[in-house]
């Protein structure tokens, strides 16, 4: 059974900082990308950024210069770092894993977290 935890999130004053980190568990051989969506109240869920297994990233453009991606293949996980936030980045932050192989499992799957909420505060 593979799971992704999250944290990190909370409330922060506009301009403030915050990073997000998720953890991959399970009998895990690899994941093709990892990243983080978010969803505001009555809009659709979004990408933010994604990082590749080889390190290759994607960053939705308003945020791009001040967030950043950061994965550890070895440990399963993935982090966003969060600078300069606006009261327009509050949303529910999700991670995602795409593309998960397991030690005993055929094919792959796709893993969503259970979500965190950021609230910048103007």
């Amino acid at each position: 059974q593979v799971q992704l935890v999250e944290s990190g999130g909370g409330l922060v004053q506009a301009g403030g900082s915050l990073r997000l980190s998720c953890a991959a568990s399970g009998n895990i051989f690899s994941i093709d990308a990892m990243g983080w969506y978010r969803q505001a109240p009555g809009k659709q869920r979004e990408l933010v950024a994604i990082v590749t297994r080889g390190g290759d990233t994607n960053y939705k453009d308003s945020v791009k210069g001040r967030f950043t991606i950061s994965r550890d293949n070895a440990k399963n996980t993935v982090s966003l770092q969060m600078n300069s936030l606006k009261p327009e980045d509050t949303a529910v932050y999700y991670c995602y894993a795409n593309g998960v192989r397991g030690v005993r499992m055929v094919g792959s799957i796709d893993r969503w977290g259970q979500g965190t909420q950021v609230t910048v505060s103007s």
